[in-house]
């Protein structure tokens, strides 16, 4: 039997490496019986993720129709193997502008399934100590929006002049739909994934998710999310978290000397209106979260108008994180710009105070953050009419008593009376316009996102 030295199988590795295809895709002009070449490219995204190898690279075509996925998953992507993902060529792939030649991911309500994928991108890959290490992978210049995905009431929650009412959540759907709403992520990566690595995504831009934008797990390595736009979305925009167990000596202090096994870059996004969990308005809307096992640079985005808070830090165990929050525009963030943990209770602070917070709840730093100077550089960029709208939000509740005979028995004996509650907000998700979202990038120099080169 042949035995292999160690030498052997890292020239193995090197070679596979460097053999790394480039796998060019185009809805327009391509044909799934393509070879993959610039001038013969597949038609469909998910095909060319499925012939994909590890270390490959996807370039992909902008186009006037949104890229459907697999027929028994459309509007989904399954990636099982680490591959790169660009997107916003022209057509004969000369030239590269991702708001000009948008590689456009936007299922429509009456033609997806999830099948498999809890996210439109779900990354699934191995589970077991043979999962890759050393991957390199990169998602950029691709469009996400579910906002023709979504199911809204026809006239609960709808402003005037809005062409939707409120989100409806499952098992509630607007008459008129074939599904109820998908609530599910944009970008995913499973919770029990053991990949080792890079993973870069970048241009890119999230609209209306009914559930958190981008949810990544990762077991070590770094996270890198760069210059995107996230807008109009539920829960989260985007939530980083180690997936591999942190060693504790108690149920709040990690083994001396551990290390968070995940840094994260969050750098230059533009992350507004965050919507809560349901329509009370009464938890979630966190425009970004940082988890347990992480070490996180949340640095010159611009986060605002988000329905609870702008950054929040209340997941977890506070002392396996390393935060550094620097250089960031708060604005309009309806509680607070900053959430976080302060034993025994949760502590909201405004931008003018997050100089008491450095050195608490796993911060290392946390400077030179200010709130907004010059609302002038978004005029021409946010939807005026959404953002009257969500300004003047109102939230109310009011309360039925049973006034029969079991509550006259209570009120006697001073128990608490039974009735009902009802809730009303004058909106909550809202389809947002993906031109709009658009125009977001580079609404300020040096701050959130720019617009894409």
């Amino acid at each position: 039997m042949k035995k292999f030295t160690i030498a052997a199988i890292a020239a193995v590795l090197v070679g596979a490496t460097a053999g790394a295809a480039d796998i060019y895709v185009s809805l327009d002009g391509g044909k799934n019986k393509n070879p993959g070449t610039k001038e013969a490219p597949l038609k469909n995204l998910w095909k060319a993720i499925e012939t994909a190898g590890t270390g490959d690279t996807i370039h992909v075509a902008g186009s006037g129709k949104p890229y459907p996925g697999k027929a028994t998953s459309k509007g989904t992507f399954l990636m099982e193997k680490p591959v790169s993902i660009i997107g916003g060529y022209s057509p004969d792939f000369a030239s590269r502008d991702p708001l000009k030649f948008r590689t456009l991911l936007q299922a429509r309500n009456d033609s997806y399934t999830r099948g498999n994928c809890l996210g439109v991108l779900h990354l699934e890959f191995d589970k077991t100590p043979n999962a890759p290490k050393g991957v390199k992978m990169k998602i950029d210049g691709l469009v996400f929006d579910e906002g023709f995905a979504n199911s809204y009431h026809t006239v609960k929650g709808k402003p005037e002049g809005f062409d939707t009412g409120m989100w409806l959540e499952g098992p509630a759907k607007n008459i008129a739909d074939k599904q109820v709403s998908p609530n599910r992520y944009m970008i995913y990566s499973a919770t029990a994934s053991r990949v080792e690595g890079e993973l870069e995504i970048s241009n890119c831009a999230f609209v209306n998710c009914g559930n958190i934008a981008v949810n990544i797990n990762w077991f070590k390595g770094a996270v890198k999310i760069e210059n995107c736009v996230f807008c109009n979305n539920r829960m989260i925009g985007a939530s980083v978290a180690c997936s591999s167990a942190v060693p504790m000596d108690g149920p709040s202090r990690p083994r001396a000397g551990w290390k968070p096994e995940v840094k994260w870059e969050f750098e230059n996004n533009t992350v507004l209106y965050t919507w809560s969990r349901l329509n009370d308005l009464a938890d979630m809307g966190f425009g970004v979260r940082v988890n347990t096992g992480v070490e996180a640079e949340i640095e010159n985005n611009i986060i605002g108008l988000n329905v609870l808070t702008g950054f929040d830090n209340t997941k977890g165990v506070p002392s396996t994180k390393k935060i550094k929050l620097n250089g960031n525009v708060f604005f309009l963030n309806r509680e607070s710009d900053v959430q976080m943990t302060a034993s025994p209770s949760v502590v909201k602070v405004r931008v003018d105070e997050f100089e008491d917070l450095e050195g608490t709840d796993g911060i290392e730093e946390i400077e030179d953050n200010e709130d907004l100077k010059d609302p002038s550089v978004f005029k021409g960029r946010l939807d005026a009419k959404f953002l009257n709208a969500f300004l003047s939000m109102k939230y109310s509740e009011s309360t039925k008593l049973d006034e029969g005979k079991c509550n006259g028995l209570r009120s006697m004996l001073g128990l608490p009376l039974q009735g009902t509650i009802t809730t009303k907000c004058d909106m909550f998700c809202n389809r947002y316009s993906l031109e709009e979202a658009l125009k977001l990038f580079g609404a300020m120099a040096g701050k959130g996102a720019q617009t894409p080169k």
